[in-house]
């Protein structure tokens, strides 16, 4: 056995715990850069907001990017900071951080709720005017508590009444909880506590004023769900002996149903966040304008008080170990503050430049909203253009809104892959998609046009697309196949 010796160079990056902060920064939509521009004000007293005094701004106009650098582990004394170095515009030091290594993937989550009485206490209100046994009640309220946000209970009986058995101290039977669950069924909005699709359009035509058409939808659901699902009108029309206006009209008071009870509730207890748009592109005199939300440059800027904290201290001789304590304290929030005013300039400034090189390369598209405009785009062309990493040009196409005299828009919309067209041209999939849909608009619902001859329609209009491909392009249309598109 030989021992060997080997030297080896590795080249690796490291970012710094700023520069992940910044790139935490730059992913953040406009109202989560507020909250966290709300959160770095109550925790830090030297930085403020607001315009500040000409006085002050002859001190604190810019900041430079420090030199001086400090390892982790060293300790920082009073007497080692040079007071009159610190407060001139020559010299900053860096803000020390301790370093959190969390992916930069990791979203912020902190956002407002809905506000009102939550979906649950909607739902126990009105159990309240129902007479039942205290053993009902409890039964109803577990239920209740069961439904979730789209208003279904998705749980079989046996698992309810076993829970109630561990959990409550209920000790029930299946055939009293679905006489309970009978009592939910009666809850508005119609259709919530049922168990599945069938159920909920079920009770919902019941609780209908009953006529032919209501009645015959009513027969549809309950005993022949899997046919109309599946459009299969002809079988539909044998079964129930009835012809096709009879069939149309039932079918029309079926689409009138509401599939997700829970969703038409206003009050309910789910995440809720409006959409600010982080950009707006406007079209004057012919060409194209481009704004950042004001929201994301708020006026920032270091406390003139804690700036006159550090003044004081230079001017006392006798210093105490207190002060010499209280300078340290101020001296990192300070640090803290110069580096976070920067941190969102730069944020800013990227957020800015990331979206004016996409407007002026979609520069077709905005100036028209045709879709068809849209050139094949990735994020390294627009990386490339500005110099900037792919990472930071994602971050901003991935979170962020523009809002566009088409409507408000993600900005990773306008990215999309490349095909050659019969010409030899590269067009963007999001033009071949945008065609097909059309297609598909205008095609007869009575006889739907399947993959395989969408197919052969975009070869004639200059696009080879296979038929597997139609298919995954129509799937993220969210567009069904054709047996499903039907219509009588």
């Amino acid at each position: 056995m030989s021992l060997k010796q080997f030297l080896s160079f590795k080249l690796s990056q490291k970012l710094s715990p700023q520069q992940i902060q910044l790139m935490k920064l730059i992913q953040l939509p406009t109202q989560a850069f507020e909250q966290r521009l709300k959160q770095e004000l109550e925790e830090n007293p030297a930085l403020d907001t607001g315009k500040e005094s000409e006085a002050s701004q002859d001190n604190l106009e810019e900041f430079d990017n420090s030199n001086e650098t400090y390892d982790d582990n060293e300790t920082i004394e009073a007497e080692d900071i040079n007071i009159d170095e610190y407060l001139s515009d020559d010299e900053i030091p860096e803000y020390r951080t301790q370093a959190n290594n969390y992916s930069a993937d990791d979203d912020e989550k902190s956002v407002p709720y809905a506000a009102g009485t939550s979906f649950t206490q909607h739902l126990i209100n009105q159990l309240n005017t129902f007479r039942l046994s205290e053993q009902e009640e409890e039964i109803a309220y577990f239920l209740v508590g069961s439904v979730d946000e789209s208003g279904y209970i998705r749980r079989s009986l046996s698992d309810i009444t076993d829970d109630l058995a561990f959990t409550q101290n209920v000790y029930t039977t299946e055939e009293e909880v679905e006489n309970v669950l009978n009592i939910v069924h009666q809850l508005d909005p119609a259709g919530v506590g049922a168990r599945n699709l069938q159920e909920c359009l079920s009770i919902q035509l019941h609780r209908k004023e009953q006529h032919p058409d209501v009645e015959l939808a009513t027969t549809i659901i309950d005993k022949a769900f899997e046919q109309f699902t599946k459009k299969h009108y002809k079988k539909l029309l044998q079964k129930f002996n009835i012809n096709e206006e009879q069939l149309k009209d039932a079918i029309e008071q079926i689409e009138h149903l509401n599939p997700k009870p829970g969703g038409s509730y206003a009050g309910n207890n789910k995440i809720v966040q409006h959409i600010v748009p982080d950009f707006a592109i406007k079209i004057v005199n012919g060409e194209l304008e481009l704004t950042l939300n004001g929201r994301n440059a708020p006026e920032l800027h270091v406390s003139r008080e804690y700036n006159n904290m550090l003044k004081g201290y230079k001017a006392t001789k006798e210093k105490s170990k207190a002060q010499k304590d209280a300078v340290l304290f101020i001296k990192q929030k300070l640090d803290a503050a110069k580096w976070f005013i920067e941190a969102v300039r730069q944020r800013q400034q990227t957020l800015f430049v990331t979206m004016s090189a996409i407007m002026h390369y979609q520069k077709e598209y905005f100036l028209t909203g045709d879709e068809r405009n849209l050139r094949p785009m990735i994020l390294k062309d627009i990386a490339d253009e500005i110099e900037m990493d792919v990472s930071t040009i994602s971050r901003v196409a991935n979170s962020k809104y523009v809002d566009t005299p088409y409507g408000t828009k993600l900005i990773k919309e306008f990215f999309s892959e490349s095909m050659t067209n019969d010409q030899g041209e590269e067009v963007s999939t999001r033009e071949i998609k945008k065609i097909l849909e059309t297609v598909i608009e205008e095609e007869s619902k009575k006889k739907p046009l399947t993959d395989e001859a969408l197919s052969k329609i975009l070869k004639e209009k200059g696009y080879p697309i296979a038929r597997r491909t139609v298919a995954k392009y129509r799937e993220q249309l969210d567009i069904p196949v054709a047996r499903l598109r039907k219509e009588l």
